[in-house]
């Protein structure tokens, strides 16, 4: 099947029923659409976001934090429902003019500190509290790069395969095509990495794989776009093999939980702002 009846015009123009099922939130220019401010916790670390891939990044690397002792990483986790436009919000605007999540402002400091990129705020959090990210060379440049490798792939598997594949109104052959391709090769690239190390980066567990496991490691386990049959993911052994490895964690599992909106309800935390809202 193909889609040969549009012709692009000669200057695009933005009509609101584009964008598919998103259509309502999506559009070609940035900033606030409504005022709103943000709530604020007692916690020294305020999280705006929602349990998607790059959400649980976030959650998860702070309840690894807190699994390890460390108090100061105590932590609200408010719900940024995206499909309602609360990411247009000026509050939150303020914080991430990207409108993005996951947004988070460091509260322990003299003047309050905003980060957003999820690649980044796990990078803020791991040098805050010097652990998942090695101090010494080449060990550092491994897992950095791994990294960015995460947020450079992740938009062909999000907005490119999963787009195309589950959220587009019509379904067209080539994109799912050159996104599934792509998918492919990007679990190729971590098995053959996989099959030598123990975790992404190597022989420890660090914010490398914190940020892949929610993508990649979801995939293989069936949890995104209900697309394991179809991408054939049991050919990746040994990605399968880190993702349940991963998964044993009960931080991740805890941190999976967080700001969800989709799933099994008993595994949805809408909003975390004391350990007990995960027990």
């Amino acid at each position: 099947m193909s889609n040969s009846s549009y012709t692009p015009p000669k200057v695009w123009q933005w009509e609101k029923g584009n964008g598919g099922k998103f259509a309502n939130i999506n559009r070609p220019i940035a900033g606030a659409t409504h005022e709103k401010t943000l709530p604020i916790g007692k916690h020294p670390l305020q999280l705006y976001s929602l349990g998607t891939p790059n959400g649980q990044k976030v959650t998860i690397m702070l309840e690894e934090l807190l699994e390890l002792g460390i108090k100061q990483a105590e932590y609200d986790a408010w719900l940024i429902n995206i499909g309602e436009g609360d990411q247009f919000g000026s509050g939150f605007v303020d914080i991430n003019p990207n409108s993005k999540i996951p947004a988070l402002v460091d509260r322990s400091t003299e003047k309050p500190i905003r980060i957003f990129e999820s690649g980044s705020i796990l990078t803020y959090l791991a040098e805050k509290f010097s652990v998942f990210l090695p101090t010494t060379q080449p060990e550092r440049a491994e897992t950095l790069s791994w990294l960015f490798w995460q947020t450079g792939s992740a938009p062909f598997v999000g907005g490119g395969f999963g787009h195309f594949y589950v959220y587009a109104s019509d379904k067209y052959e080539y994109p799912i095509n050159r996104f599934a391709m792509e998918t492919k090769r990007q679990l190729d690239v971590l098995n053959q990495r996989l099959a030598n190390n123990q975790y992404i980066a190597g022989d420890n567990y660090s914010i490398s794989d914190i940020a892949i496991w929610p993508w990649y490691g979801a995939l293989v386990k069936g949890w995104l776009y209900d697309a394991a049959e179809f991408l054939s993911v049991h050919e990746y052994e040994h990605v399968i093999r880190w993702a349940d490895e991963v998964y044993t964690r009960p931080a991740v599992q805890r941190g999976r939980r967080v700001n969800r909106l989709q799933g099994d309800p008993a595994q949805q935390v809408r909003e975390r702002h004391d350990a007990s809202d995960l027990l």
